[in-house]
């Protein structure tokens, strides 16, 4: 938590009005080091997470948080709010499925006013969707005691990024984050990627569905090589992209219960998983050359061999941690922690568990800690997670419009090269303005967080002069920012300027 930024927002200054605040009541449980290193490696503090590293330490939480166990340590009551949506119950097959069949229902429409009360309904099935995935991502990261896990995921989902308003790729959305990205987030860099190789998604948003023998789309070859793996300017040549696009050829979609056209010597070649495919008859079995390696012409079997192949590459390993350093660090890091991190890598064949324990255990990112801004994902989930402390909010969608506001929405990134990681990609001005306006919504309960979908009003008034913020955060704020929260009139001003001030936009 820094102690020397000049104050980054308007709120300070705007706020020094007469008013009392509560004295503090606690010791301190947390070193500024520890806390700063706490805050980067979650979403945010909150009570649970601050006992639980008092208990186990530096060390041991992080060997907890590469450890992570999923939902099963979720509470409860938000294990049964996922449980209720839509997309836990439904697949793309499913979904598409309802699309048909109002696509052909608005075929057959009699008056146009059904046409468009038809295509309204497609347009809201998509909608509920995505809306639906963001939430149950933003519950798992606001309540996961497995904090390191959903920074990975959210990380991943970047690095590996899709568009969810292309075409109807909103419906592949969920499964994508749920069967490609997450269970990977802290595994083997190569099974995640062999993973987003085999996602509608990804074959959707880069087009390759649409490539096959005959009529070769490098797009997604490209991207691979640019962007997932080994980087621009790392070795590999314009023939290497072309012989992974040929490889490629045959990984798509299809959505309908019957197998394709298929010859019979290439039936048993062919691989159906959900609405992935791989169509032999798409496929280009000719022999390729690929970064110096002879691929036989195998069909599915290339995929596999090509993901462990790129996975093993030394660009692919400081290309990607690069992008891990500067994500966890939010600036370029030193490329002595990259090279550190690209060892591990290619000692522990791509584990990321291990990449990641060798830069959070570095003295480089030690050094980094209380001086970075946070982007837009990270201010918010802190500032709900430390004002609710563990609450359940039951209405998300302030919180995904804070993210659009911002410019972060999840899945909403329209290029693949993903958001920016380092910090002055978030700020701006404008940044720093929507940000004292969301500090003030949370700060005066006024959010709707706690609406319930029939239209009762919950409360949702935060009391930050907790045991928490006289514990963690109180013996680290800056004589400014002290002043001026001793001067606010209320609990809902204190709250304001608390999540405005300069110390709770860096980490």
């Amino acid at each position: 938590m820094p102690l020397t930024h000049p104050l980054p927002s308007l709120a300070l200054a705007l706020a020094l009005i007469s008013g009392p605040v509560l004295a503090a009541d606690a010791g301190i449980t947390l070193s500024q080091p520890d806390l700063d290193w706490l805050q980067r490696v979650t979403w945010g503090v909150d009570a649970a997470t601050v006992a639980r590293f008092h208990q186990l330490g530096r060390n041991g939480y992080l060997d907890e948080q590469l450890h992570p166990q999923g939902d099963e340590r979720l509470p409860a009551a938000v294990k049964q709010q996922i449980a209720v949506l839509d997309i836990t119950r439904q697949t793309p097959l499913n979904y598409e499925a309802q699309y048909r069949m109002l696509n052909e229902q608005q075929k057959n429409a009699a008056t146009d006013d059904d046409k468009q009360t038809l295509q309204k309904a497609r347009n809201e099935l998509g909608n509920s969707t995505l809306n639906q995935a963001m939430q149950r991502h933003l519950l798992r990261a606001l309540y996961s005691p497995d904090q390191l896990q959903e920074r990975m995921t959210w990380f991943w989902l970047n690095h590996f990024s899709v568009f969810g308003g292309k075409n109807n790729l909103r419906t592949l959305i969920p499964d994508y984050e749920e069967s490609a990205i997450r269970p990977h987030a802290l595994g083997h860099f190569r099974d995640l990627l062999t993973a987003t190789m085999e996602s509608p998604a990804m074959l959707v948003y880069l087009d390759n569905a649409q490539n096959a023998v005959g009529r070769i789309n490098e797009n997604y070859a490209r991207e691979i090589m640019e962007l997932h793996t080994m980087g621009v300017g790392s070795g590999y040549s314009q023939q290497d992209v072309q012989e992974l696009a040929r490889i490629l050829t045959g990984l798509g979609v299809n959505y309908n219960a019957d197998n394709p056209r298929v010859k019979p010597d290439l039936m048993p070649l062919l691989v159906r998983d959900g609405a992935f495919e791989f169509n032999p008859q798409r496929h280009d079995f000719g022999n390729k050359t690929f970064l110096g390696q002879n691929i036989a012409g195998r069909g599915f079997a290339e995929i596999n061999q090509v993901a462990a192949l790129l996975a093993s590459q030394s660009a692919t390993a400081h290309f990607v941690s690069r992008r891990i350093a500067t994500y966890f660090m939010a600036q370029t890091p030193p490329e002595s922690v990259v090279d550190d991190m690209a060892r591990t890598w290619q000692r522990t064949d791509g584990d990321i568990a291990a990449v990641l324990k060798t830069l959070l255990t570095s003295r480089n990112f030690n050094a980094s800690l209380g001086q970075q801004f946070k982007d837009p994902m990270a201010y918010t989930l802190s500032a709900l997670r430390l004002a609710y402390d563990g609450r359940q909010i039951t209405n998300l969608r302030p919180e995904i419009n804070w993210l659009y506001g911002l410019g972060e929405p999840l899945y909403g990134r329209l290029t693949p090269d993903g958001y920016p990681l380092t910090a002055e990609a978030w700020s701006s001005s404008g940044q720093l303005v929507k940000r004292f306006e969301i500090a003030r919504a949370i700060g005066s309960g006024n959010a709707g967080l706690f609406d319930l979908q029939d239209g009762t009003k919950g409360s949702g008034f935060p009391m930050l002069t907790n045991r928490l913020y006289y514990q963690v955060f109180d013996p680290y704020v800056t004589a400014n920012t002290r002043n001026a929260l001793s001067q606010a009139n209320s609990q809902q001003e204190w709250n304001m300027l608390l999540l405005s001030s300069p110390e709770f936009m860096y980490d």
